[in-house]
């Protein structure tokens, strides 16, 4: 009940200063908050299995179709920003592991550009340190957010995010069959990678699969706002009770080193949007956004309120969360395997 309770304090709370994430972050500051006191709870492991299914056919949703019509018409300039951001925030994560900051691949999974949820959960499988992961996500989350809405007023007078802000209708009227798709694959995926043992399968596997169904029958499958709360409620607490004091210690100490990285990749995208806007002759705002190192959902909300170019936006961002969830496990691999064959320390 304490548990609950503070979630829906801390939720409130991160909706009111229109925080992106703030049911996954609200939850896992609760869940934090009683690790810190030594509680007992723990989720089990087939409800965390579950949310990864279920989160994972919302941001298959969240992928539009259309995208692969923006990326015929501007393929190789979205290459040129997606690999240049990733190759930034690889080389950040590479240099935070090299200065012992984190463990293992942590801080390669933490500066990750993208789909935060997604890497928070694959981190894991990969040899990275889920809450310090986490710890790095939302801080950069929340950083971008607000620097992105500072830009965004400077550039065109918008009001951000709050004025685009609108209530969500969390028990809306039930399509059975969008519903039942949403279950089958969500749980039918997760249930399917665990068995295959496919690393990140959990999260990966339903989102492909979303993309399939729509793109072979039209059918949009949108898992309703109370089943995606519920989901980032499980992974929020999953996350947040696994911090131990010392862990807690650690990410503090390591404070000043996040909010640094995060301040440079930030100022390295914002050069990259310029070049961007040299190359494609786009407006300074639309290839700010478009490059700004995530996340998707509080972009798009920004993007939507301002003068920009959305549809490019929203296909550059999109593109970037697919490539990344796609590549960067596979860099992560490898620059862990260069690091152990360099002496580092191993995953703690």
């Amino acid at each position: 009940m304490l548990l609950a309770a503070l979630s829906l304090a801390f939720v409130l709370l991160l909706e009111l200063i229109h925080l992106p994430a703030a049911l996954l972050i609200g939850t896992m500051l609760a869940a934090i908050v009683l690790a810190a006191r030594e509680t007992t709870i723990r989720i089990g492991s087939v409800p965390f299995l579950a949310a990864q299914g279920l989160i994972g056919c919302m941001v298959g949703s969240k992928i539009p179709l259309t995208v692969l019509g923006e990326l015929a018409e501007h393929g190789v300039l979205f290459l040129f920003g997606v690999a240049a951001v990733i190759v930034a925030a690889s080389v950040i994560g590479l240099v935070l592991t090299r200065m012992r900051v984190l463990p293992g691949t942590t801080a390669i999974w933490g500066t990750s550009p993208g789909a935060s949820t997604p890497m928070i959960l694959m981190s894991e499988h990969y040899g990275g340190d889920m809450r310090l992961v986490a710890v790095m996500q939302y801080v950069r989350i929340a950083a971008v957010a607000v620097v992105a809405t500072v830009v965004t007023k400077l550039g065109a007078g918008a009001s951000g995010p709050a004025a685009a802000a609108s209530t969500t209708v969390w028990f809306p009227a039930i399509a059975p069959i969008p519903l039942v798709a949403t279950l089958v694959i969500g749980l039918g995926g997760a249930a399917l990678a665990t068995a295959l043992r496919i690393p990140a399968g959990p999260v990966l596997v339903p989102v492909a699969g979303v993309m399939a169904i729509e793109a072979a029958t039209g059918l949009h499958v949108d898992p309703p706002p109370w089943l995606n709360a519920i989901s980032y409620a499980i992974v929020g607490w999953s996350i947040g009770l696994r911090f131990t004091r010392p862990i807690l210690r650690h990410a503090l100490r390591a404070m000043p080193a996040i909010l640094g990285s995060t301040i440079v990749l930030v100022a390295i995208c914002g050069l990259i949007g310029g070049a961007l806007m040299l190359i494609a002759g786009t407006d300074p705002l639309t290839a700010y956004l478009a490059t700004s190192p995530g996340g998707l959902d509080s972009v798009a909300i920004i993007a939507a309120s301002s003068r920009v170019d959305l549809k490019f936006v929203l296909a550059m961002q999109t593109s970037r969360l697919i490539i990344a969830m796609v590549v960067f496990p596979m860099i992560a691999r490898w620059l862990s395997q260069r690091e152990s064959q360099d002496g580092s320390p191993p995953t703690t």
